[in-house]
């Protein structure tokens, strides 16, 4: 199946019919190919974003919400559909794409279509001056999204939904490894009835398409997710522009476990954090901490849960563990798993790759525990972003603590304890974006979202993502 891009309401070809292909990470098969989009497209994306704007951004705010809400129950309606072309492009369980992807997605354009309307201006009375001040929240214009390919739609609706909530004209790109469920929302929104122009999505590879969005002189934001490296690119392109930025990017997050915690609820809460979407969400707790006195049980008990997680085919109901997102990256995790036996580390369950009959050139990988000697190690300082997780022992607060914050990354941390002073302290004190205490995972999308250090610039979600794409403006009047 040839993916084609979507400019100004309708399916096109790349100009330069230059193509890419498009693997099923399950069979390691070919199944279809995508455009290879060059500057060209861009800027065809650009213009049909660009003629949209005037329009789009002084349509009412119920009417933006109505058909972000329409977009919304349309996903709703094609439930199974999605589920299976996010399964099918990503080696995800279909299951874990019907229950959590492409409900999120679904969730997002709904929660930015009712913001919208609660997104209030602000004004100050200045006494004594005869005078009020306004301040007005204008949509930006042309901005470009770009997201990654761990949540393809997930997190691409979490970009462009605010963006064309705020009144904003977008310039798309998903990941080139999981493009399909990005093009089917083309057909989404012409039948929700969003204007030509106002949603426009190029594939393409990030050194190419995404590229030639970054730099483009006239777009005027870039919200991105993806890994450090190539954030630290982006911002050395766009900044200089002038560019509105906002980059959530890697993560090597501590799970951080004290003896006095409720254990059988931490326990399957960790396997879940641990290897949820074959370990390939930036979120995963891949650093486990364990207070000593209870050190031997839990990885006693957890290897135990981790071996009965059973590695299968993404469509069938009993598997747990899908297939890795693509042969280069399955590459990478192995190599890792070398590189953490090559420093010391003890493999306590998994480390091989896995064959499935019938299915035995996909990328399937047994999730593994790596018990590790130190903090310092490259296993647990760099970000693996698949099924491996490390074991550490810890005697007192302040040394969990310094081991936690021991990295270049800070996006989320999680602390399982029922000491409340100690929840308190540690929240204080761990550098990250978000803490969750005796949970993982539990989302209010109008909360802040985003990281610290080598995880992020800016804040997504609820307003937090209305003012990123959105530009304040103050009116004084003397009266």
């Amino acid at each position: 199946m040839n993916i084609k891009n979507y400019i100004n309401g309708s399916f096109q070809n790349p100009i330069d019919n230059q193509w890419l292909d498009n693997f099923n990470p399950s069979n390691g098969e070919v199944y279809g190919q995508i455009p290879n989009s060059s500057k060209l497209d861009v800027e065809s994306a650009y213009q049909a974003a660009a003629s949209a704007f005037p329009s789009w951004s002084k349509t009412t705010l119920e009417e933006r919400s109505r058909i972000l809400i329409k977009i919304s129950e349309a996903l709703e309606a094609n439930l199974q559909r999605f589920a299976e072309a996010e399964s099918k492009d990503n080696g995800k369980p279909v299951s874990l794409a019907k229950t959590v992807d492409i409900p999120r997605a679904a969730s997002n354009f709904r929660f930015f279509g009712n913001a919208i309307t609660q997104f209030s201006s602000e004004s100050h009375d200045s006494v004594g001056q005869d005078a009020i001040n306004y301040t007005l929240r204008q949509p930006i214009g042309v901005v470009g999204c770009i997201s990654p390919w761990n949540l393809p739609l997930y997190l691409f609706t979490w970009k462009i939904a605010p963006a064309l909530a705020a009144g904003n004209c977008v310039v798309a790109k998903p990941s080139e490894i999981t493009p399909m469920t990005a093009y089917l929302l083309g057909e989404i929104c012409n039948d929700a009835g969003l204007p030509k122009g106002v949603l426009n999505i190029v594939h393409g590879l990030g050194t190419s398409t995404g590229q030639a969005i970054i730099e483009h002189p006239s777009i005027k934001a870039i919200s991105f997710t993806g890994g450090t490296s190539t954030g630290a690119h982006i911002a050395r392109v766009a900044a200089p522009m002038f560019k509105k930025l906002s980059l959530e990017l890697g993560g090597k997050n501590p799970n951080i476990i004290f003896a006095d915690c409720d254990y059988d609820d931490m326990l399957d809460t960790t396997v879940r954090s641990s290897f949820a979407n074959q370990g390939q969400i930036c979120l995963c707790g891949s650093r486990i901490f364990v207070e000593n006195s209870i050190y031997e049980r839990f990885k006693t008990d957890f290897v135990h849960k981790v071996k009965a997680l059973k590695v299968g085919h993404p469509s069938h109901q009993s598997t747990n563990i899908g297939a890795l997102v693509s042969k280069p990256h399955l590459k990478k995790v192995k190599k890792y798993i070398e590189i953490a036996k090559e420093e010391g580390g003890s493999i306590l369950c998994g480390g091989h790759q896995v064959q499935l009959k019938g299915y035995e050139n996909g990328y399937y990988l047994e999730p593994t525990v790596i018990e590790v000697k130190s903090d310092e190690c490259r296993v647990n300082q760099e970000e693996i972003f698949g099924p491996v997780v490390t074991l550490m022992p810890f005697q007192t607060e302040d040394q969990v603590l310094d081991m936690a914050n021991k990295v270049k990354y800070g996006l989320s941390a999680t602390l399982w304890t029922n000491d409340l002073k100690r929840t308190m302290r540690m929240s204080n004190q761990l550098q990250a974006g978000i803490v969750w205490v005796n949970t993982w995972m539990m989302r209010d999308l109008r909360t802040p979202f985003g990281g610290v250090k080598a995880s992020g610039v800016g804040r997504e979600g609820g307003f937090e993502a209305l003012r990123f794409f959105t530009e304040a403006k103050n009116v004084c009047i003397k009266y």
